[in-house]
């Protein structure tokens, strides 16, 4: 397994690592490390680590006694929470109520990832946010749209799993023209609520989204790459949301033209 560790700025450490689709196809994953206010460190998402990672999160975290907590985001990322938990079992696990009905067995903290409770405990460091209009936790096994969005304002860095989705086109297609992208998951349509204003409901998050967290300069996003300032030749993340939006209308509008 190759992994890559990038450190952005003001106590925030992406970590990429590998997911392979059917054992061939690597789309990526990803976890990051941030570090508090107070000196301790919370880990968003759980992805597989390598020795390497694992000495340098021990370095930053006097091996895991300043880690305070391993907060996953994403519903129906699950595959590598156990093993984080026996990497570091002194961390308060928080899980979505999937994590907590799937890996039952777990220490779970009480406050769901999605609570407001939740929200606040960490209000000082972080701020989080749930997508609108959708089904968080969807019954189809195989649509992974919604997840719990976080905000580091200290270094300017979106984490999101799926939610939102980063795309940068390989060299020879950006020659000719692609330009890289970031767009909703495609799954949106499936996870749009059945009742009327759902669509508008999202719209507006989405709105919201790209004005309160308007001084975004880093998007770290769960599979492919990250999109980080220091290489963003095109518009803003803020501006790249709003985009993304504008490419969704359509579903939004067939979405609320099949409830009338």
């Amino acid at each position: 397994m190759t992994q890559r560790i990038i450190e952005l700025n003001e106590g925030f450490w992406n970590i990429r690592g590998s997911f392979k689709i059917g054992g061939l196809i690597d789309v990526g994953t990803q976890a990051s490390l941030v570090r508090l206010q107070s000196g301790h460190f919370v880990l968003l998402d759980t992805c597989a680590l390598d020795r390497k990672t694992i000495d340098k999160i021990n370095a930053l975290t006097d091996n895991g006694r300043l880690l305070q907590a391993i907060i996953n985001l994403h519903p129906f990322h699950t595959l590598h929470v156990n093993d984080a938990h026996k990497l570091f079992p002194n961390a308060k696990l928080y899980g979505t109520a999937r994590h907590h009905q799937k890996l039952d067995g777990l220490p779970w903290e009480s406050q769901l990832t999605e609570s407001s409770e939740l929200h606040q405990m960490f209000a000082d460091d972080l701020d989080f946010s749930v997508p609108s209009g959708v089904e968080f936790i969807s019954d189809n096994e195989n649509v992974h749209f919604a997840s719990v969005l976080a905000w580091h304002p200290n270094s300017r860095t979106i984490h999101v799993d799926d939610t939102l989705m980063y795309i940068r086109f390989p060299l020879p297609l950006r020659i000719i023209g692609h330009r890289d992208t970031v767009r909703f998951h495609p799954t949106l349509s499936k996870v749009l609520l059945p009742q009327t204003g759902a669509a508008e409901s999202f719209a507006e998050w989405a709105t919201g989204l790209a004005t309160q967290w308007a001084d975004a300069e880093n998007l770290c996003a769960a599979h492919v790459t990250s999109l980080l300032g220091s290489n963003n030749r095109g518009a803003p993340i803020a501006e790249r949301i709003l985009s993304a939006l504008d490419g969704v209308r359509s579903t939004l509008a067939s979405h609320e033209n099949g409830l009338s």
